[in-house]
Order: structure tokens, then C-alpha cells, then sequence
């Protein structure tokens, strides 16, 4: 009697990264969802996710495919479910009111402070002024609305642990500085909707977020991956998806073309850029750096496990200039990342086939071939009144597009 076939025991690690991130990974999944064959994004042994890492592996977690994932946070379809990220954008008036109340004690403490203590000065006695910042300018409690809202209406479970697949939402306790994988035993008691929340709550944006009498902000503050959360599941198979990257403009195409026999234009640096691109530069390369690290320390404690990391190229200009809150530039920039993530996976095929076999998958080197696979067909210059007929002809077309998609895949499988 012939045994039966073991199912390969693979993970799936999603980095944070903020909207810009969530639109890399998804236009990435897309793209490995059609490409390796044997590979199931919605029956992964493990998702851990980190921020908006965590918001996409709550999707694959509750059987949304790829796909679905596109549909609802870049062409906003389903309208009821749509994701639309100026939710994030909301003041947090709570905060604002609870620091405000705290100003006038605070005032009579400072000036007490100063003419009382002989060893007080006037920079000491400010100081305590501090516990009157906001410690957040956006209101983090839509996310958690919004993604409850999700799960109810798509008749999920906000509970981990009933949950069919294996889900950890990785948060950082703000008074300890330890992160807590929430979904784990001993953390699983938490809803799956404010564990997304706390894990993305990143500080200064976000206010921490409270989970019984601790405060929690984002997963990413000790690592960018933890991935290591899911090696510990006992995978065999381990790909990672990491959103943010340092920029290098010495990498980028356009900037060798532009610099090619003269000196760089006004604009080419990072500095003319002023203090967002700075702080953006300098945040990615912190993360990216101690990732490297990480990455490394895993291959030698985890020598039998085959870790595969897709991110962006470092001089992808895309992914560092372009504002992601634009709708035209969030199908834009998922189209890229779906393009990108197929040319990585063309170009690393060799030595990406043989890793994949040891667990059962594929690549299936025709749909990587196939020039015409597109994610997004067009980019609508004016929105169609919901009913009018523009509409009804539109969903027609994204109905046949999308089906002419899946018929290209499937001759390109059965013919390779």
C-alpha cells in the first residue's frame, strides 16, 4: 500500500511597514500564489505578522486569498468590506482630551518645583511638562473597528483560538520592551481584531494600546521579522516577506542614466528631500540592518530549515517616493510589486527550484514567462456612481478580466 504523501511544514513571516508595506506584500503574494505550484498562502502551518505584516496574515488566516487581499485594499471590492486607509488618519481626540486635563496639575507641579526645590532648575522643571504630549496623533481604534467588522461580516472568528490555521500578531509590551506574540498560549485570549492593532500601534503615530492592565505599541520596535516566532513552530520551510529596505541611488536605473556623464541633478539626493526622507532612510536602514543580523543568526541555528526572503531591490525608487494613500498610486505600486516579485522569481529560479522541491513545490516557469499577466488591468481616471451603468459595465469587464487571468494560468500549468 503506497504511504501517504507528507505535507510539507512551511511558514509565512510578514513584515511591517505601514500602508507601503501591506501593498508590497500583497502584490508579492499574488505573485507567489500563481507562480509556485504546491504552495497554499491559506493553508500556511504558521503566519506570524507584524504590523501591517499582521493585518495581510489575518486575511490569508481567514481563507482570503491573495487575490481577495488585492481586491479589498487596493480596488476597495467588495465596497461593504473595503479597506481605505484615511481610516488610519483619524485624530485621536481621546488622547488629546486625557493629556489636556493633565496640564493645569501639571503647571502647578513644574512652578512648585522651580521655586521651591534649590536644586531645581528651569529645564527640570519643564520636563515635567512632557506627560502633556500626546503620546499619539491618530486614533489606532479604527483599524480594530474596521478589521472586527471584517471578520463578523465574512463569518470569521475574532478568537484565536478558534482559528483553523496557526495565527501570531507580534506587539511590544511598552513597560517591559518584550514582545508578545499574541495568538501563542497564554496570549490567545485576546480578540484577533486589537491584537492587529496593538501590533501596528507604532509610537508617536498611534497612542499604546490596552490589553488588560498592560499597554502595548508595534511588534517591529526589538525585530522587523520574528521570524524566528514561526522557526520555533517547527517549520521546514520558512519565506519571509519584508517590505521596507534602505534606499541606494546608486542602484536606480534612472539615477545611473540621469548621472551618466554629469554631475547629479538638483533633487537627486536624499537631503533635498528634507527631514521625511531623512527619517525614512534612517528608519529603514536601522530595521534592515538588525534584520541582516537576525537572518544570519538563523541560518546557524536553524541549519536543516530552508528560509527564503523576498523584499524590494534597493534602488526601487517606487517603493521609496511614491505616497501610498494615493489610490491611483496604491494599484501602481501593487502592479510593481507584483512584476518585481515575478522577475526575482525568474531571475533566482535555479537555486529557488531546488529549495521548493525539498518541500514539494514548484516553479512553474511558464506563468514567470508569460509577459501579458497583469494584477491591475487599468487605472479608472474617474470613479462610475455605484449602480450607474458605467458601473455595471466595469464590474463586467473586472469579472471577465479576472477570468481571462485564470484561464492563462491554468493552460500555462497543464501545458508546462
Amino acid at each position: 500500500m503506497d504511504q501517504a504523501v507528507k505535507k510539507p511544514s512551511i511558514g509565512l513571516a510578514l513584515a511591517g511597514g505601514g500602508p507601503l508595506g501591506a501593498i508590497y506584500e500583497i502584490g508579492a503574494l499574488v505573485a507567489l500564489s500563481e507562480a509556485v505550484e504546491g504552495l497554499d498562502l491559506n493553508d500556511m502551518d504558521v503566519y506570524v505578522g507584524v504590523s501591517a505584516g499582521g493585518i495581510v496574515g489575518a486575511g490569508l488566516a481567514h481563507n482570503l486569498t491573495p487575490l481577495q487581499i488585492y481586491k479589498l485594499f487596493i480596488e476597495g471590492e467588495p465596497e461593504e468590506f473595503a479597506f481605505d486607509p484615511s481610516i488610519l488618519l483619524k485624530p485621536a481626540f481621546r488622547e488629546y482630551w486625557t493629556r489636556l486635563r493633565k496640564i493645569p496639575g501639571l503647571l502647578v507641579t513644574a512652578l512648585s518645583d522651580y521655586f521651591l526645590r534649590d536644586d531645581a532648575t528651569w529645564v527640570s522643571s519643564i520636563e515635567r511638562l512632557g506627560a502633556a504630549i500626546p503620546t499619539g496623533l491618530f486614533n489606532g481604534d479604527k483599524l480594530h473597528e474596521w478589521m472586527a467588522d471584517l471578520i463578523a461580516k465574512g463569518g470569521g472568528t475574532n478568537d484565536f483560538r478558534t482559528l483553523k490555521s496557526k495565527l501570531i500578531l507580534v506587539a511590544t509590551d511598552l513597560d517591559s520592551g518584550e514582545s508578545i506574540p499574541f495568538g501563542a498560549p497564554g496570549h490567545d485570549d485576546v480578540p484577533i481584531s486589537k491584537a492587529v492593532q496593538a501590533s501596528a500601534s507604532l509610537p508617536g503615530l498611534f497612542p499604546p494600546v490596552r490589553i488588560g492592565n498592560r499597554y502595548f505599541v508595534d511588534g517591529a520596535l526589538k525585530k522587523t521579522l520574528h521570524a524566528s516566532t514561526a522557526l520555533k513552530e517547527g517549520v521546514e520551510l520558512l519565506l519571509c516577506l519584508n517590505p521596507l529596505v534602505p534606499y541606494d541611488d546608486r542602484l536606480n536605473p534612472r539615477s545611473r542614466r540621469r548621472a551618466k556623464g554629469k554631475a547629479f541633478q538638483p533633487g537627486s539626493r536624499l537631503y533635498e528631500g528634507g527631514l521625511p526622507l531623512v527619517l525614512s532612510q534612517t528608519f529603514r536602514s536601522i530595521i534592515h540592518s538588525r534584520m541582516d543580523i537576525g537572518m544570519e543568526r538563523y541560518g546557524h541555528q536553524y541549519p536543516g530549515i530552508d528560509i527564503v526572503l523576498f523584499e524590494p531591490q534597493h534602488g526601487d525608487g517606487e517603493f521609496f517616493f511614491t505616497n501610498p494613500f494615493s489610490y491611483a498610486s496604491r494599484r501602481r505600486l501593487c502592479e510593481h510589486a507584483y512584476q518585481r516579485t515575478r522577475e526575482e522569481l525568474w531571475a533566482r529560479r535555479h537555486d529557488l527550484s531546488e529549495k521548493f522541491a525539498r518541500h514539494g513545490l514548484f516553479l512553474n516557469l511558464e506563468v514567470l514567462k508569460d509577459p501579458t499577466l497583469q494584477l491591475a488591468h487599468k487605472v479608472s481616471k474617474r470613479p462610475a456612481r455605484a449602480g450607474s451603468i458605467v458601473s455595471k459595465f466595469d464590474q463586467l469587464e473586472d469579472s471577465l478580466n479576472e477570468l481571462d487571468r485564470y484561464l492563462k494560468i491554468a493552460k500555462t500549468r497543464q501545458t508546462a
